[in-house]
């Protein structure tokens, strides 16, 4: 009776230890298989050109307004949209009427001021009275030339007519009758960021994109940087001059304009590593170090090809993560495959 006990005995501990160790071999393989399995990468600092890319329309370097200063009645226009016209032409005839009636009171005063002069001469006027014929022609003179001036107007820049608000005969009233854009030179307006404020200067050459010549690139240099800063966009002014002798660039044409403000030496990740929060417009990326991962809010600078410029938040040297993101948690621990 005693040997059969103890066979029992024997049997069912050899089971509870059969079990025991099943269990304890399923455990582990269980830890094992919820391990998140990661690939990862170890960067380094690069010398990363600081290249900014700007959009603005393209503007006429000056933009003159051609309008009487009174109304008048528009006799003849001399030029059309799209016509080049020079410096000084006439452009437009206005009704010059009153002018014709001006002239023969201004030719009535010079003879009269002649007569006053000759009696003055021999005593037969006084000078108050010659003084006042000269007054009198002198005024009716400059009223006559004011009248020249704005009955027959003339440009004052060389450029391209890119307006025409009236046809002859119609009577001037508020619109100019004409607008004359200088296209040679164009010009842009951008806004640069004040971190750049040091970093531009006047001469500074730049390479314009334009749409309407998808495979040209133009040259552009910085003539004008504004000496203050907007407080509420923290940007300030640069103004950029496109030699356009050809004419191809033309006045509200949509440009990009590309400046270097040199190389700065920066870590770069595989873009893959960077990962994006859900709901804000953070970034972070996951270091590995001694089976550990940890998370790490960055600061992003340029894309370039299939990398990213990080500003800060990596150093030199780190091991990123950049695949088997999804299961990470911060200080989870991670198995590393290759």
């Amino acid at each position: 009776m005693n040997k059969k006990l103890s066979a029992a005995l024997l049997c069912t501990a050899a089971l509870i230890l059969s079990a025991c160790g099943g269990e304890s071999k399923q455990t582990a393989s269980t830890v094992e298989a919820e391990t998140p399995e990661v690939k990862t990468a170890r960067v380094s600092k690069q010398l990363v050109p600081q290249t900014q890319e700007y959009t603005a329309t393209v503007e006429s370097d000056v933009k003159n307004n051609i309008a009487p200063n009174t109304p008048y009645r528009i006799e003849r226009i001399y030029a059309d949209v799209g016509d080049h016209v020079r410096k000084g032409q006439v452009l437009v005839q206005l009704d010059a009427s009153n002018l014709k009636q001006v002239r023969l009171q201004v030719d009535n005063q010079k003879i009269e001021l002649g007569r006053v002069e000759a009696l003055y001469k021999v005593g037969g006027a006084s000078k108050a009275e010659y003084d006042n014929a000269q007054m009198q022609y002198n005024i009716l003179n400059t009223q006559y030339r004011q009248l020249v001036q704005n009955t027959q107007l003339v440009a004052p820049i060389s450029g391209v007519v890119t307006a025409r608000n009236y046809d002859d005969g119609d009577m001037y009233a508020q619109q100019p009758i004409l607008t004359i854009e200088q296209t040679n030179p164009v010009k842009l307006l951008i806004n640069v960021s004040e971190n750049f404020y040091k970093k531009v200067s006047v001469g500074m050459n730049t390479d314009i994109l334009v749409d309407a010549y998808e495979d040209e690139t133009f040259q552009g240099k910085v003539t004008t940087v504004y000496p203050t800063i907007d407080a509420a966009t923290h940007t300030f002014p640069v103004e950029i001059t496109i030699n356009n002798a050809n004419q191809k660039v033309r006045p509200g044409m949509f440009a990009r304009a590309t400046i270097n403000f040199g190389d700065v030496e920066h870590v770069v990740v595989p873009d893959a590593a960077v990962v994006k929060q859900i709901g804000s417009g953070d970034h972070y990326v996951y270091i590995h170090k001694k089976g550990t991962v940890s998370y790490s809010k960055v600061e992003l600078g340029q894309h370039i090809g299939d990398t990213y410029e990080i500003i800060s938040g990596v150093n030199n040297g780190d091991e990123v993560v950049v695949a088997g993101q999804v299961r990470l948690t911060n200080g989870a621990k991670v198995k590393v495959i290759k």
